[in-house]
């Protein structure tokens, strides 16, 4: 006969497969990512700055330099280097200045790290280069004697109101969206100086604006609660949340990936703060609704597109939460502990993967402005105990090379960004593409006036010569 196994044996191996399935640890690289507290020799200070009303970031970030607005008259903005910290001296470090009114935000090129796109409450858009030897505080942390930086190279104009957020293309080359209190987002060529074109179907004031992953469409989030998705070149929309969150608090949008989801920050009925992740494909209800806490302040998500790894960045509280998406149930996990700190933070932006110290594993670097007017350098690291380049947490990042120009991108192009290896044995040998240097219109005309000056003496000195020549 067939023995059968004992009953008390077979009910002991299916509730070992039950705890194997409910505690089974998910496999992540980024695991065990950590950030200790910036030191106070590493951190930028002594700025009063100019933080309006809103949910503006107030510090943006290239892979070489960083943007804070500064109070006073003139939309004064301070532009440091990340390798220079130290002190900041009203009326002796050198700004850059040149609206007639406060700056509401700014943005820097993703393809050009010295330039700079600022917006203001004088209803104007001015783009600025950065000069390649600008160093307001030198190594030392000290101010250095310099002149400010007073003349734009392009001034867009064309909204009716103040202008209060830009966001760069994300593959195209020098083009540039911006919101209004007008209601309306206009996309600029920054390069011909021109407006290619209006999106005025919004009822209330934009909140936040987001390209998505290859710049063909970008969604809104508006104070009256909806999120739109716009087609950019028809300036039609494509879907809309209509209410995201049932909160009175502003939402934040973000695009992740070629996934085909979209994350929304906000705040429940109940003033609780929570993620939700939305199908593109299925905009009536949430995928997934994550509740965070019950602080009062906007919660600004941080998204590494290369890793899928959000920063939740809550303004008022002095925490970053690390999590990491995944395109499938439940979509959202945590890791580990994030960053916690008793400092309240103010704004907060992200640098380039570009700008980050790649040999010691820094995979993430954020820049933290608090309440006492500080820049603190925040920097995640994954533990590892090799000193060799590691693939597994560097993928592919977003290269300095546009994709394709404005007029390509406005015609029909879609492309997905030009990637570049993050490893520093192999930068250097790609990419090397030539840039075309912009030029302010002072700078065209001072060369135009040089360049008839020496015309009229070289006609000069044919006419004394006796050479007839086409006049």
């Amino acid at each position: 006969p067939t023995r059968t196994r004992p009953h008390n044996v077979v009910v002991r191996a299916i509730v070992a497969k039950l705890i194997f399935t409910m505690f089974k640890i998910r496999k992540s690289q980024y695991r065990h990512v950590f950030c200790d507290a910036p030191k106070q020799e590493n951190c930028h200070t002594g700025f009063r700055l100019s933080t309006v009303t809103g949910d503006q970031q107030y510090i943006k970030a290239s892979a070489k330099y960083f943007a804070v607005a500064l109070f006073g008259g003139g939309g004064v903005v301070y532009v440091g280097r990340h390798d220079r910290p130290g002190r900041f001296v009203q009326g002796a470090t050198p700004t850059l200045h040149g609206h007639h009114g406060a700056i509401l935000d700014f943005e820097w090129n993703p393809f050009d790290d010295s330039m700079l796109a600022t917006a203001s409450e004088d209803t104007t858009i001015k783009i600025w280069s950065i000069p390649e030897e600008w160093e307001p505080i030198d190594a030392r942390g000290v101010n250095k004697a310099g002149s400010d930086i007073k003349e734009s190279m392009v001034d867009l104009v064309g909204h009716a109101k103040k202008v209060n957020l830009l966001r760069f293309h994300p593959t195209a080359s020098n083009v540039l969206a911006s919101t209004s209190s007008d209601y309306t987002v206009k996309l600029w060529d920054i390069e011909a100086g021109q407006e290619l074109s209006t999106f005025d179907d919004m009822q209330d004031l934009c909140q936040d604006i987001v390209w998505d992953y290859k710049g063909d469409n970008f969604a809104t989030s508006c104070k009256d609660k909806a999120v739109r998705f716009v087609d950019a070149r028809a300036s039609k929309v494509s879907g809309k949340i209509v209410q995201a969150h049932d909160g009175l608090k502003g939402v934040k949008v973000v695009y992740m990936g070629e996934s085909g989801k979209v994350l929304t920050t906000g705040h429940s009925r109940a003033s609780g703060r929570e993620v939700k992740i939305w199908d593109l494909k299925n905009l009536e209800q949430p995928l997934h609704t994550e509740k965070i806490d019950t602080a009062a302040g906007v919660l600004m998500p941080m998204y590494d597109v290369d890793t899928d790894v959000i920063y939740l960045c809550g303004k008022g509280d002095g925490n970053v939460r690390t999590c990491e998406f995944e395109n499938k149930k439940p979509y959202f996990h945590k890791l580990g502990d994030g960053f916690r700190s008793t400092t309240a933070l103010k704004g907060v932006c992200q640098v380039p993967k570009r700008g980050l110290n790649i040999m010691k594993c820094e995979t993430s670097r954020l820049l933290k402005v608090t309440n006492e007017g500080w820049v603190q350098p925040l920097s995640f690291y994954v533990p590892r105990k090799s000193d060799a380049f590691q693939t597994d947490i560097f993928p592919n990042t977003a290269s300095a090379n546009p994709a394709h120009t404005a007029e390509e991108w406005w015609g029909g192009s879609s492309k997905l960004p030009e990637l570049e290896s993050l490893n520093p044995t192999k930068q250097g040998a790609q990419n090397g593409v030539a840039k075309k240097k912009f030029q302010s219109v002072g700078t065209l005309t001072a060369n135009l006036k040089k360049a008839e000056t020496r015309i009229r003496y070289l006609e000069g000195k044919l006419d004394a010569s006796g050479i007839s020549y086409d006049k």
